[in-house]
């Protein structure tokens, strides 16, 4: 087996970043300032969200057609944000220590996004516990639900 050494891929990986960077900054009208102001972009292509962390919260619900209810609202509940353009990201985290999962809301303030919050069904019931933070993150991140609708096969229900 060749082995490869860090310096080489190193150096690889530099010069391909410094050949996109000069592609980009080579390519005429690459800024598209209607997207940038229909996205709500400054001036750095960025923007303001919250982001909410969804920790595992107090209740114990041991009935599973009842978890298997208060699941199905969570789920509908984030698509009909999705489709507000109030819930810009979200998905569940790989994590031990309590934390479930995260949104990232198209919310001006955090008081905003804990009302968009409390109308989900887990998180009025106990299953989760969220905490909030202001976000600054890529204005491109407004498109990843129609990006994501094009790319999804299956339902999650």
């Amino acid at each position: 087996m060749k082995t490869i050494h860090a310096g080489r891929v190193a150096a690889a990986l530099l010069t391909m970043a410094i050949a996109s960077q000069v592609r980009a900054e080579e390519t005429p009208g690459a800024y598209d300032a209607k997207l940038a102001a229909a996205l709500g972009a400054d001036d750095y292509g960025m923007r303001s969200y919250v982001f909410v962390l969804l920790k595992t919260g107090p209740a114990d619900i041991a009935d599973e057609a009842r978890r298997k209810e208060l699941f199905a609202g969570h789920f509908a509940n984030m698509t009909r944000l999705a489709e507000q353009g109030a819930l810009v990201l979200a998905g569940p985290l790989d994590d031990d220590g309590g934390k479930r999962g995260l949104f990232i809301l198209n919310a001006p303030t955090i008081d905003v996004a804990k009302e968009m919050v409390a109308g989900d069904p887990a998180v009025a019931a106990g299953i989760f516990e969220a905490e909030y933070s202001g976000f600054y993150g890529s204005a491109a991140l407004m498109q990843v639900n129609a990006v994501h609708k094009m790319i999804q096969r299956q339902k999650i229900e």
